[in-house]
Order: C-alpha cells, then sequence, then structure tokens
C-alpha cells in the first residue's frame, strides 16, 4: 500500500511532462487560514456531508464519476478532492492500467484520504497519486489527462475562471469534465432547517461551528447552472450542460472538449 510520505510532494513539486519546479500557491482567498479551515474539519467532514444530504451524496459523487466517461487505462484528475471519495471511485473505473492523480491543497484532507484507501484497501487503489496542489496553476502538461472529476470544490477556489481554464488545458481533446457541487437552489429549499439549526448545532457539538459559517456562504456565492454553463463555453469547451439531481437540491456540470485532432496525444 502507498503511504502519503511517497504519494504527496511537499511544496514546491516536480511537475509531470518534465516542467520546472514552481512554488506552491493556495488557490482560495486568505490561503493560510482557508487551509487551516479545511484541515480542522477534516475529522466531521464526511460526517457533516452526511447530515447535510441525508446520505445521498454517495449516489451523486457515483454519477459524477460515471459521467466524466473514464474508461479502463484512462489517466483521470480529481481536483479538489478531498478526503478522496470521487478518487476512490474514478481508481475503479480505470481499473490497475490507468491512473488517478488526486490533488488538494491541503494535507490534512490528503492524509485522510490515503487512510481511507489504506482502511478499504483494493488492488485498484494502488493506481492513485495523492497529490498537493493548487487549482490556480495544476502541475501537470497540457492535454496530459483523460476526464476530470471535481465534487464540492469549484465553489471553494478564489477565481473559477482560472480554475476552469486550468482544467481544460490539462484535458485530451474530446475528453470530458464532470463537476458536482451544491446548486443555487439548495438555500431555499433546506437552509433553514439544515444550515441555520441541524448543521449548525452538529458543527457545535464537534466544535467546527466557526468554520461551518463558511458552507452558507459559499454555497449562496456558487453560480447558477446555466453561467456554469457559460464559463465552461466561454472558457473553450465544445459543450457544456448543467444537470439538476435530487430536485435541484445538487447540480452536476458535464463539460466537453472540442473532439479528437491530430497530434502527440
Amino acid at each position: 500500500m502507498r503511504t502519503l510520505a511517497a504519494a504527496v510532494p511537499l511544496v514546491g513539486c516536480t511537475m509531470a511532462g518534465g516542467r520546472r519546479r514552481v512554488p506552491m500557491r493556495c488557490s482560495m482567498d486568505g490561503p493560510d487560514e482557508r487551509r487551516a479551515l479545511f484541515g480542522r474539519i477534516v475529522p466531521v467532514y464526511d460526517h457533516v456531508l452526511d447530515v447535510f444530504t441525508l446520505g445521498q451524496h454517495r449516489t451523486w459523487k457515483r454519477i459524477c464519476v460515471s459521467w466524466s466517461m473514464a474508461k479502463g487505462g484512462d489517466r483521470v484528475l480529481d481536483l479538489c478532492c478531498g478526503t478522496g471519495d470521487l478518487a476512490l471511485l474514478a481508481s475503479a473505473k480505470v481499473g490497475l492500467d490507468g491512473e488517478v492523480v488526486a490533488v488538494d491543497f491541503s494535507r490534512r484532507q490528503l492524509e485522510a484520504a490515503a487512510s481511507r484507501a489504506d482502511r478499504h484497501w483494493k488492488p485498484c487503489y494502488k493506481n492513485i497519486k495523492w497529490t498537493e496542489g493548487d487549482a490556480l496553476a495544476l502541475p501537470f502538461a497540457d492535454c496530459y489527462f483523460d476526464a476530470v472529476t471535481v465534487g464540492y470544490g469549484l465553489r471553494n477556489v478564489l477565481d473559477r475562471s482560472i480554475v476552469m481554464a486550468e482544467i481544460f488545458r490539462v484535458l485530451k481533446p474530446g475528453s470530458r469534465a464532470s463537476i458536482l457541487d451544491f446548486s443555487e437552489r439548495s438555500l431555499l429549499i433546506i437552509e433553514n432547517w439544515v444550515i441555520d439549526s441541524l448543521l449548525a448545532n452538529f458543527a457545535a457539538g464537534y466544535g467546527v461551528a466557526e468554520e461551518y459559517k463558511y458552507l452558507k456562504r459559499s454555497i449562496s456565492q456558487y453560480p447558477t447552472g446555466e453561467e456554469l454553463e457559460e464559463l465552461a463555453i466561454q472558457t473553450g469547451f465544445a459543450s457544456a450542460k448543467h444537470y439538476d439531481l435530487a430536485g435541484g437540491l445538487m447540480g452536476n456540470l458535464v463539460a466537453i472538449c472540442q473532439g479528437m485532432t491530430t497530434g502527440p496525444y
């Protein structure tokens, strides 16, 4: 089984494709504070998602990975991987001949993800590389991946347009990105019950009440489905479609690059 020390590069890493070393930057406003915030919520991260979604986030994550069209032998990027759910699902899709690069800016999230892979070990998990990195400046060559997944991560970056451009850059022609997150209807449907009462009390019980004030604000500032489609098209994707899940509680954007072209890919 892989160890985190072998899988997660320290700040300033060697890029895939032979590119030079660059300093690591954080992709969110107040980088040190935000990194610390996500580190503090690691022990309750999955519990809160279970409460917030009544456990349905596992189904939506499977849908997200399925819509990426990752298949055996592919190389997949799971961006903002958190505690690793999508990366583990993608690993099973691509198999022993494939590769999953799971990137997050929080080392504690990566440690939790690697620990989860160890606890629920499958041979295919050997193909996962847990990588500390910046969504605003991905350390990979152009046209490097066959698919990209993002689960509850695009909402948290400082500049979504830059991150979308990076996703587009590292995808091969004809490939797609599948991006899962809360939709614009989430707050209207459940904010009073879940965020302002149940979830607040739950977080307080675990000592992370202040941290979860961030959740409501981040959801309220997330683009609508139509805005996400427009962002993808403006970035350069050939097509983009945002699908409502669970009656609009969640949404999944599928953005597809232009079809295959001649070239060294």
